[in-house]
């Protein structure tokens, strides 16, 4: 999920009258159709419901965009606000295997690592670690930028244009042919600084900026942080526009009195998307060869605007990376770290699985890898583009074809679609610390990023990612 430009919480209507607007992420009549499909993948009995919002003119998801084109009525809008709580009131057959409470995660988790770990790695090992952390997920990041939003189609199309597929660098539009621009226009908001002919400095994205306040929630708060600490930083420093999606929902909630975890549940229904997973990267740094205690704070984190799917996707994440931090560990053991903190009857479970599996039947070699995207894209056919269950099965597919290569890891993900700057920055992250070592990542993915971040996270724009390693390193401690 990209935020590189000052980006509205709103847009007006088309055609609407002057003056209106179609709040992204949070207007109930565009909630309905998102808790819809998750009511159907949660195996909810939602017939009913989505019977009668198609008979008052209710209009199924959005399909990429935050809101759709028409204005509701009055009473459009009543309805669905009536309809989301008759929604979350319905049981579903999967809760049991899918608790979102620690106790019960772990309960559920038979293979949950031992605390405590090997301990913090000599401070100059670690620091080189997680310097190459940060350039990996940057890199990461910024690759996917430009090709946020695009289907998988397009993202083919226009690497193949410019003699870059299988990926294997930036992208660019040196040598694209108009025809194919005209047909799969980059990311608006992403292609004026993420293109190899434009990329001076890392450019702000959410992806780069949650890491960021990870390490603001550890200065102020300590290792000891509770979700409701979490809250109070977002409100005291980040403006609601920078949030998407499930963390913009929570944020709503957050000003309408209602407390956390209860942030996750209410009139959310993308509380199993990827963005509780975007955040956790920093729980895992801090927590080098312990992913047991990476995995809690990760869920401490991720329970304010996520439940069971989408924590777990936190807490594998949290894990695979603090795996990675304490060294030691190939790509795989680090999946597997990940996996353990994860109720193996989840389907967050099944679809990391399918994901490993679905690579290691694959031939070697880049191009082999188009054979397993297609067959992710298949398997998550009915899934948004945010969702979690895709994007880690992606993110688990292409960390094990390319067995710890910076290169293939970040490419490979990012070539498979769906959310591509939030899993670019993931698999970079982990790649990085595999690395070891800021000199270890080739230097055609370091060097445009000039040591520089931008973002609008208080007191951290233009910082280096050699200052952010030593603060982590810091947190750490």
């Amino acid at each position: 999920m990209t935020a590189s430009a000052p980006t509205p919480a709103s847009a007006p209507a088309s055609g609407a009258g002057a003056g209106a607007l179609r709040l992204t992420w949070v207007q109930p009549e565009d909630l309905v159709g998102h808790e819809l499909r998750q009511a159907a993948q949660d195996g909810r009995d939602a017939a009913g419901v989505e019977r009668r919002w198609r008979e008052a003119g209710g209009h199924p998801a959005p399909d990429r965009a935050g809101a759709s084109p028409a204005v509701a009525t009055p009473e459009l809008r009543r309805l669905a606000t009536r309809l989301l709580d008759e929604l979350a009131a319905l049981d579903s057959p999967l809760a049991g295997r899918e608790p979102t409470g620690l106790a019960a995660v772990k309960a559920a988790c038979p293979d949950w690592p031992a605390p405590g770990g090997p301990g913090v790695p000599r401070d100059a090992a670690l620091l080189r670690r997680l310097h190459a952390a940060w350039l990996g997920r940057a890199a990461g990041c910024v690759l996917g930028k430009p090709v946020e939003k695009l289907p998988l189609d397009g993202i083919r199309a226009l690497a193949r244009a410019t003699g870059n597929w299988p990926l294997d660098g930036w992208f660019t539009a040196v040598g694209l042919p108009p025809e194919t621009a005209a047909a799969h226009p980059w990311n608006r908001r992403s292609a004026a600084t993420s293109l190899a002919e434009n990329i001076d400095g890392a450019p702000e994205d959410d992806d780069l900026n949650y890491p960021l306040l990870g390490l603001l929630l550890l200065q102020r708060y300590g290792p000891g942080f509770t979700t409701a600490d979490v809250a109070s930083l977002w409100l005291d420093e980040l403006p609601a526009g920078r949030t998407f999606t499930a963390e913009r929902v929570a944020y709503r909630n957050l000003l309408a009195g209602v407390e956390p975890p209860e942030t996750a549940r209410f009139r959310n229904p993308f509380r199993e998307w990827i963005g509780a997973l975007i955040r956790a990267d920093v729980f895992g740094w801090i927590r080098p060869g312990d992913p047991a205690a990476a995995a809690e704070l990760a869920h401490r984190d991720a329970v304010l605007t996520h439940t069971a799917n989408g924590v777990y996707g936190a807490m594998f994440a949290a894990a695979a990376i603090a795996a990675a931090a304490g060294g030691g560990v190939d790509v795989h053991g680090c999946l597997r770290a990940g996996l353990a903190v994860v109720p193996p009857g989840s389907r967050l479970a099944a679809a990391v699985r399918f994901g490993i599996e679905a690579a290691r039947a694959a031939g070697p070699g880049a191009a082999a890898f188009e054979a397993v995207v297609d067959r992710l894209h298949a398997r998550f056919a009915g899934h948004h583009w945010v969702h979690v269950l895709p994007n880690a099965a992606l993110l688990a597919a292409a960390l094990t074809h390319a067995d710890g290569d910076f290169t293939a890891s970040i490419c490979r993900v990012v070539s498979g679609g769906w959310d591509t700057d939030s899993n670019g920055a993931t698999a970079g992250s982990l790649a990085g610390l595999l690395a070891g070592s800021p000199e270890a990542i080739p230097a055609r993915w370091t060097a445009p990023l000039k040591n520089r971040l931008s973002t609008t996270v208080a007191g951290f724009d233009g910082v280096g990612f050699d200052r952010l390693a030593t603060l982590t390193l810091e947190a750490a401690r």
